[in-house]
């Protein structure tokens, strides 16, 4: 099989620049990389838009979805040339459920008590909510064990998810008909570790990697989410 292009979903609160350090790796050993800016707006509005971009590319795709971006490519990955799904401390949804509803399985992490809302405008609508991080608790809740002036970067230019997403269920689960890995980031303040483990554990995936990291793992352990990366596409191969 040719190999894949790997295309990496960032999540809530995050954008494309949240994969920047697996993104260099992963270039610099020649793969095909696209990192795409996710809308943030509605499960199935944000996997339309990923699944238009994974149509338009010629060949075979991976889809790497990170947080929010593994419910993402949950549903974006039945695109006909996805060969396989990477969760990495992502949501691996089941057909009809909800953000919300998986976590609301588990006890809530340290995420739940330091959110913020605020409204933003709708065309035509009334006011969406968007939902972001506690600035002054984005460091210790989402990137912990990332180097503080990162972190502090990274906590001022958070894209927010709206609202809707956290209820909107899942129109399929790629997981279903595609292989997948998984990792779990076992010291995540963001997502209960349980969450991710149910999740990957229910979708039957062919290998799952625990990391003593946090959730922002991507900056944390660029090495190990770059090896489970290209360990896929070898297997796949």
């Amino acid at each position: 099989m040719t190999s894949p292009t790997i295309v990496l979903v960032h999540g809530a609160f995050a954008d494309s620049a949240s994969f920047a350090p697996v993104t260099r790796l992963l270039l610099d050993r020649g793969f095909t990389v696209r990192v795409p800016a996710v809308p943030n707006r509605s499960l199935s509005g944000d996997a339309a838009v990923i699944r238009a971009l994974v149509e338009q590319i010629d060949g075979p795709v991976l889809l790497v979805g990170h947080s929010y971006g593994g419910a993402v490519i949950t549903v974006a990955g039945v695109a006909e040339n996805v060969v396989g799904l990477v969760y990495v401390a992502g949501y691996a949804l089941e057909e009809g459920e909800s953000l919300a509803q998986l976590q609301g399985g588990f006890p809530d992490s340290d995420l739940a008590q330091n959110l913020v809302y605020a409204p933003y405008p709708v065309p035509g609508a009334e006011d969406g909510t968007d939902v972001s991080v506690v600035v002054e608790s984005f460091p210790d809740v989402f990137a912990a064990g990332v180097d503080m002036s990162t972190a502090e970067v990274l906590a001022v230019s958070q894209r927010p998810l709206s609202a809707v997403a956290f209820g909107e269920p899942a129109s399929v689960a790629a997981w279903r008909t595609k292989p997948g890995w998984g990792i779990v980031s076992a010291a995540d303040h963001t997502i209960n570790p349980d969450v991710e483990r149910f999740g990957y554990e229910r979708a039957g995936l062919r290998s799952v990697t625990e990391l003593d990291a946090p959730h922002l793992v991507m900056h944390s352990h660029p090495a190990e989410v770059t090896e489970v990366i290209t360990d896929a596409i070898a297997q796949l191969g």
